[in-house]
């Protein structure tokens, strides 16, 4: 019976393997409302997203290091149903109204979604750096570290561009050790690569659309983000008095992977 007994309590069960506790623990209305909680959940359920995508992209930046492209390929499509649903996600958002946004925004004081470090990690991966990001977090902070970790690692970009450089084409020297803090900019270097890609490695080729849907679902959901905003508080002031849908409306031109787009035009 005792033997019995030890097994039972040694027994892993779904609540234990999830920490449902743990979980279900971490949705904590401040303000009693009933809208909070939708509130809530969405966005963690955002940052459980976010800790994913950034999972599945120092994978794919791996597996090119390796030249592993069937499982580059594979882990892209994950990549992209995820954001599918980071932006579906925004529909249930969006069935809170003006006024019941309104019962417990105060309540948010200085809280906003620009403090989402997990959301500028993304940015910085994929190549979005700005060094004021920097300075929204504070000096040793496991936040501060983990971003100013991220700026000095390649981003997925360098990671495909030196792929393409193991893969024998001739990729530019000056493309391949890009400044960590540097805006993505257009290279007629690597357009003219990306164009013999296109016309002679329709494996490659595939990867590149990949990587246009990638950055295509990253406009598409700053685009529905903005509507969501402007859907809920119109032109006031956003959270914590940042400038709401005219700072979101602001990064909605700058494309992730500009060569790619550059392109479309000469192939």
């Amino acid at each position: 019976m005792k033997d019995r007994d030890t097994a039972h309590a040694k027994y892993l069960t779904y609540s234990d393997y999830l920490a449902l506790d743990e979980l279900l623990s971490l949705q904590r209305p401040r303000a009693g409302e009933h809208d909070e909680m939708l509130f809530i959940v969405i966005h963690q359920v955002y940052e459980l997203w976010f800790k994913q995508l950034l999972h599945e992209l120092d994978y794919v930046a791996g597996l090119l290091g390796e030249g592993s492209l069937p499982r580059v390929l594979h882990t892209m499509k994950r990549i992209l149903t995820i954001l599918k649903v980071q932006v579906a996600q925004l529909d249930i958002l969006e069935t809170m109204t003006p006024l019941e946004f309104l019962t417990f925004r105060a309540r948010l004081e200085a809280a906003s979604g620009l403090e989402s470090f997990q959301f500028r990690e993304l940015e910085f991966a994929l190549g979005v750096r700005r060094p004021s990001v920097l300075d929204r977090y504070p000096e040793g902070s496991e936040a501060r570290e983990r971003l100013e970790r991220r700026y000095r690692e390649p981003t997925l970009w360098e990671a495909f561009l030196g792929y393409l450089a193991n893969e024998g084409y001739e990729v530019p020297q000056v493309a391949l050790e890009r400044n960590p803090g540097a805006a993505p900019e257009p290279s007629e270097g690597v357009q003219e690569v990306l164009i013999c890609v296109y016309r002679e490695n329709p494996w490659i080729a595939q990867l590149c659309e990949r990587l246009v849907d990638l950055d295509e679902g990253i406009q598409e959901w700053r685009y529905r983000h903005v509507k969501m905003v402007e859907r809920t508080i119109g032109t006031k002031p956003g959270t914590g008095g940042t400038a709401g849908a005219a700072y979101l409306r602001s990064t909605l031109s700058d494309p992730v992977f500009p060569d790619l787009w550059a392109i479309r035009s000469s192939l």
